[in-house]
């Protein structure tokens, strides 16, 4: 369900930017402030999905927000100054990460309507790593704009799958806000420039064995009801994140995301063999409660794993 503010005061306006974004916003309006208006959709605990107009033209101060804010400019025009960098300017179309999350800024914003996407930079952490080295570096996005016209595509595909998503609920359901919130960050790593390492190093080839492999799927199984990381899995399974990802390519043909998919359609399949009629329990409802965004989406995977619909378990068909 989506939260709404509106207003016409500059000072409201002030409160809602520094409630929703961090920092002390202030706004240079004068005359020109008309209107303000917020459509943020949360999914807990650590990310959200904005929609915001600004009203004619105005400028804006604030300091660090300490959030992810990947944005898309539906209309208008944007310019951002982030503290001891360039002033940069985005049109109607652009998509955008503007600030970096540690760093305060000052922007001009002209009858700006767009969507934004705020994430928590510890999300980052848990898709992703930097090349090792003898001192630990965060996961950083190097380039305010994508890679290209395609990976601006990328995103706003998967920004609107996810808006699509959230807006019917996620609150009660870790397990697909947390799929949502971890799709909308691993996109964002291929659509904007970054200092990640994705290939797998010697040592990571190395480690790469099935006894890792072992241990991660060990690790997997026994928690598949928590809203876990591919970085927890590979701490459970001691190795790096490229090395979990290349043992399951290696020995299993897929991810450690697509096995601990797997994983939880078992755990559904189980819950609705359990499910009596009386109960009132609904496929869409165990669909959701275990990752899935849409119960079509549940009932084609259970299709190709079991053969048959949900609503038909082969484990009670007749062989």
């Amino acid at each position: 369900m989506a939260q709404v503010f509106e207003t016409t005061d500059v000072e409201f306006a002030e409160q809602i930017l520094s409630d929703n974004y961090g920092g002390d916003a202030r706004i240079d309006a004068a005359d020109s402030f008309h209107s303000l208006r917020l459509e943020a959709v949360a999914i807990p605990p650590s990310a959200r999905l904005d929609r915001i107009t600004f009203g004619l033209h105005f400028h804006v101060r604030a300091d660090a927000i300490g959030a992810l804010v990947i944005c898309r400019l539906d209309t208008g025009r944007l310019a951002y100054h982030p503290a001891g960098d360039e002033e940069t300017t985005y049109g109607t179309g652009d998509a955008f990460i503007p600030i970096q999350p540690d760093r305060g800024f000052t922007a001009t914003c002209a009858e700006a309507e767009f969507h934004t996407a705020v994430l928590d930079p510890a999300l980052l952490i848990g898709v992703a790593e930097t090349a090792p080295g003898r001192r630990s570096e965060a996961v950083r996005f190097t380039s305010h704009q994508p890679a290209s016209m395609d990976a601006a595509q990328t995103w706003d595909t998967v920004y609107t799958y996810a808006r699509e998503a959230v807006e019917i609920g996620v609150t009660g359901q870790p397990l697909l806000a947390g799929s949502i919130a971890r799709l909308l960050v691993a996109t964002a790593l291929t659509v904007f420039p970054n200092n990640t390492l994705s290939d797998p190093t010697i040592e990571d080839r190395h480690d790469a064995h099935p006894q890792m492999l072992r241990r991660a799927i060990t690790f997997i199984e026994g928690n598949g009801h928590r809203d876990i990381t591919v970085a927890e899995i590979a701490a459970a399974a001691r190795v790096t994140i490229r090395a979990v990802r290349l043992a399951f390519r290696r020995h299993l043909d897929t991810t450690p995301t697509a096995y601990l998919r797997w994983t939880r359609l078992e755990r559904a399949d189980q819950e609705l063999r359990r499910a009596e009629r009386a109960d009132g329990v609904t496929v869409a409802e165990v669909a959701r409660r275990w990752g899935w965004t849409g119960t079509d989406r549940f009932v084609a995977a259970y299709r190709r794993r079991y053969g048959v619909p949900p609503t038909e378990s082969p484990h009670d068909r007749a062989p």
